[in-house]
This record gives structure tokens, C-alpha cells and sequence, in this order.
């Protein structure tokens, strides 16, 4: 903690807002909601994120949903993929609705009792911009069948 104070919500919101304007990166801002959306282009899908603060759960969360969904006959295999990708994640999880078959990565990091600085904020896109990277081609290809379940475990071991 600095100066033994904690940070306000909105104080929360302009440090993020701060840590994308360092980057010089374009985005969206929902002030009233305090929430951020922008796109990344990754190495063969683009991705698209949404980072909000939470004032009442006093949580930064950032989400990235996937921009397709498993089709029924690829659900079961989603809910795997899913399950296997988040299991060796240091931080963040893919979320998956077996229902809709719809996949959204997600992460969050608390600033109750606490000062942040524009380092969580990189710290947190840079993350998420790698794990979805890295999984939503391989997310893709086994819902179109390109890529099946059992070589999906085999190239995560």
C-alpha cells in the first residue's frame, strides 16, 4: 500500500485507461460501467478483450470470449479442451457452457486494500493475450474436426 490508502474504483479505472494509453493501444471506454473493450491482433485469430472493474467485489476482471462456439456434436471435446488448457494455467481459466458451447478466458485480480499500478494492468493483457493465443486456434480446430481430442491431450503433455 502507498501512502496507507486505498484506491477508489474510478482511481482503479484511470490507472487501466493509464496503462493502455502507455501502450499506445486503441479502445473502447464505458466510463459510467467502468469498463474497457479492445482487439489485439494474435498470431492466426484476432482477439478481443474486455476489462472491467468490479467496485463492489473490488476486482479488476478481464474476459476475451472466443468468436465462435463447438457445435453440439463438439461439445463434450470443448468441455476437455477446456478442462485440460486451464489445468496447467499459472493464472486465468477458460469458462465453458456446455449449453451453448461459447468459450471465454478469464481473469481477475483483487484491489481491495490496495494500491495498483499500470504493471497489474500489463501484467494481466500480457497473460491473457498468450493463453488465448496460444488455445483459441487449437479451440477452433477442434470444433470444425480438424483437430481431434486425443491429439489436442497429446501436444499438452
Amino acid at each position: 500500500m502507498m501512502n496507507g490508502q486505498n484506491m477508489t474504483a474510478q482511481q482503479v479505472y484511470a490507472t487501466m485507461c493509464q496503462a493502455l494509453d502507455e501502450r499506445n493501444w486503441k479502445y473502447t471506454r464505458f466510463e459510467e460501467d467502468l469498463v474497457v473493450s479492445f482487439g489485439v491482433n494474435g498470431d492466426d485469430l484476432p482477439m478481443n478483450f474486455v476489462l472491467q472493474v468490479d467496485e463492489e467485489r473490488q476486482v479488476i476482471r478481464l474476459m476475451s470470449g472466443l468468436p465462435f462456439k463447438m457445435p453440439e456434436d463438439k461439445r463434450v471435446e470443448g468441455a476437455i479442451a477446456a478442462i485440460v488448457a486451464s489445468y496447467g494455467m499459472v493464472d486465468g481459466s477458460f469458462d465453458y457452457d456446455l449449453q451453448s458451447g461459447s468459450v471465454l478466458y478469464r481473469m481477475t485480480a483483487s484491489f481491495r486494500g490496495s494500491r495498483v499500478g499500470t504493471g497489474l494492468f500489463a501484467y494481466l493483457i500480457d497473460c491473457a493475450c498468450a493463453m488465448v493465443d496460444r488455445y483459441n486456434d487449437k479451440f477452433l480446430a477442434i470444433s470444425k474436426g480438424i483437430l481431434t481430442i486425443q491429439d489436442f491431450l497429446r501436444q499438452e503433455q
